[in-house]
């Protein structure tokens, strides 16, 4: 039975494949613009400014939800990207709404940085600083300063970055601790490392803030922040993807392993963010090297894939698979297998990329727009995540869509 599983989904990967890259950029265009339509039309808080913080699947927000800073600055970066590719003045409308929002109700005069949320007011609710979320900050503000040249978008990125390197970096042994209050003094982190007492760093953490320092250089090419990105691709290479194709979640602070989960979504993410941010820096030698890792962890994170539909599991622990398909996986492996087929010419991996497009359009593309958070493991949508939250915004499925789009010529 399991072979002839097996062979049907080869069979469909076959036909897949034959779809051609036109159709497939077609296909995409058409979608990245009704995830877009379906934000500008069900996320704005007319009443209190800003977005909601949370709307459930059929379409309707909670008025009263807290406004997370990952949820706001993924909006602002998304809108921001895609006024670039396709400067529509709505786009570019919703960006400004975005900063100004930002700019306004979370950004801490007194201390710096961002509060972690306000409430559906605008009034601060959880001041503490979440280092992951401080990053998307950064990538936010220097991804709208690309279209506004506001700048305090780039004085505030720049500002949010030194505070990085002054409070929250391991001078011993590199890299970022993850919490502190509102006036930067450590606390224990319960929302990345889960609260464990010696989980220090994250893989999680690490990988956005990486990116969102490549983001920053691009606008602010210096030359102490070159060395900075350098001196992170080094830690993935050595520390964290010590293995070449699988990535750590979790570590101490001299960074000692401290989990044995496999993320199939994070890794085949990494595999293609790592090597853009060697690309943005133009490093020979770190371009070589991440090449060499998008290959190795495209193909290591196969084993993810469910051979049934073409989707990919959420992660495996311990020998156990668990096989909820969660949606930003699915937008990561378009994505990371796209690039893939691109290093190495092999169909298999575009054949990969389509398939999850294949498993998006079947299983969490819903009616009445945007995704389902995802598929749970009886393969039933799971409709009370909604489709805005704290952790759900465009960001994903939409950087997923600008990507195929600039990918294929």
């Amino acid at each position: 039975m399991k072979i002839f599983k097996i062979v049907i989904f080869l069979m469909c990967a076959h036909a897949i494949s034959a779809q051609s890259p036109s159709t497939f950029k077609k296909e995409i265009k058409i979608e990245l613009n009704e995830i877009l339509t379906f934000w500008e039309k069900y996320s704005v808080d007319v009443e209190n400014g800003g977005f909601y913080g949370a709307v459930d699947v059929n379409n309707v927000p909670n008025v009263q939800a807290d406004k997370g800073l990952i949820l706001n600055c993924r909006i602002l970066w998304t809108f921001s990207a895609a006024y670039q590719m396709d400067p529509k003045q709505g786009y570019k409308k919703l960006a400004n709404r975005t900063f100004n929002y930002l700019n306004t109700y979370f950004w801490d005069a007194k201390n710096k940085g961002a509060y972690w949320s306000v409430k559906s007011t605008g009034i601060p609710s959880d001041t503490h600083k979440q280092v992951y979320a401080e990053g998307f900050m950064i990538y936010a503000f220097t991804e709208y300063y690309k279209i506004s040249k506001n700048p305090q978008a780039l004085e505030k990125a720049k500002i949010i970055y030194q505070v990085l390197q002054d409070k929250c970096k391991d001078q011993k042994n590199g890299g970022y601790y993850e919490a502190y209050d509102a006036t930067w003094k450590p606390i224990d982190d319960n929302t990345i490392t889960q609260g464990k007492a010696d989980q220090k760093k994250s893989m999680n953490t690490h990988l956005h803030l990486i990116e969102a320092f490549a983001n920053l250089y691009q606008v602010y090419p210096d030359k102490k922040l070159k060395a900075e990105i350098e001196t992170m691709l080094a830690i993935f290479h050595e520390k964290i993807i010590a293995n070449g194709t699988t990535q750590t979640l979790f570590f101490t602070d001299d960074w000692s392993p401290r989990s044995e989960a496999v993320s199939f979504g994070h890794d085949i993410e990494s595999a293609w963010l790592l090597l853009e941010t060697a690309e943005t820096i133009k490093n020979p030698t770190w371009i070589k090297k991440m090449k060499t890792l998008a290959i190795n962890m495209a193909i290591e994170a196969e084993k993810g894939i469910d051979p049934k539909d073409g989707g990919m599991w959420n992660e495996k622990n311990q020998g156990h698979i668990n096989t909820e398909k969660h949606w930003w996986p699915q937008a990561e492996a378009m994505v990371g297998y796209f690039n893939a087929f691109q290093l190495t010419g092999n169909k298999k991996f575009y054949a990969l990329s389509l398939g999850s497009w294949s498993f998006i359009k079947s299983e969490l593309k819903s009616p009445t727009g945007e995704w389902y958070w995802g598929i749970d493991e009886g393969k039933e949508p799971m409709m009370r995540n909604g489709k805005i939250g704290p952790w759900k915004g465009p960001y994903h499925n939409g950087r997923a869509c600008l990507e195929i789009l600039k990918r294929i010529r």
